[in-house]
C-alpha cells in the first residue's frame, strides 16, 4: 500500500489481520469508535494528573538561606513532594500508564493506515476530548519557584 493519504472505504486494514473495513457502513462505524478511543485517550491523561495531584504525599517544605539585597540573608522555601513506590496509587498509576501506552500507539497505527477518514477521526477524536476533559485544567504558578 502507498504512504500517500487516501480517502477509501474498501479493503482498508485495521489494526489486526482480520479487521478490514470493506463498506461505507463499517467505515462510519470505525470512525465513531476511533474518534471515541481518541476522546478516551485525551480524558485519560487528563485523569491521571488528577489522580496523581490526589495521591501526592509526604508534603515537605524545605527552607534554604539565599543571599538577598545589600548583604542581607533571604529565606527560601522549597516543596517536596514524593510517593511511596509500592502504593496502590503508585500500582494505579502504573496500570493507567500501561493503557495510555497502548492506547496511543493504536491512535498512531490508525493514523499510519493513511486512510483520511481515520486520520481524521483520530484528530477529531484528540481535539474533542481535549475541549471536553482540559477547559478545567488549572495552571498552577508557585511564587516561590524562580528561574536561574
Amino acid at each position: 500500500q502507498a504512504m500517500t493519504f487516501y480517502f477509501s472505504c474498501e479493503k482498508v486494514p485495521l489494526l489486526f489481520s482480520g479487521l478490514t473495513i470493506n463498506s461505507p457502513g463499517e467505515m462510519a462505524g470505525a470512525f465513531v469508535a476511533i474518534f471515541f478511543l481518541a476522546m478516551f485517550y485525551e480524558g485519560l491523561k487528563i485523569a491521571r494528573e488528577c489522580l496523581l495531584r490526589k495521591s501526592q504525599v509526604s508534603i515537605r517544605y524545605n527552607s534554604m538561606p539565599v543571599p538577598g539585597p545589600n548583604g542581607t540573608i533571604l529565606m527560601e522555601t522549597h516543596k517536596t513532594v514524593g510517593q511511596q513506590m509500592l502504593s496502590f496509587p503508585h500500582l494505579l498509576q502504573t496500570v493507567l500508564h500501561i493503557i495510555q501506552v497502548v492506547v496511543s500507539y493504536f491512535l498512531m497505527l490508525i493514523f499510519m493506515t493513511y486512510n483520511g477518514y481515520l486520520c481524521i477521526a483520530v484528530a477529531a477524536g484528540a481535539g474533542t476530548g481535549y475541549f471536553f476533559f482540559s477547559w478545567k485544567k488549572a495552571v498552577v504558578v508557585d511564587i516561590t519557584e524562580h528561574c536561574h
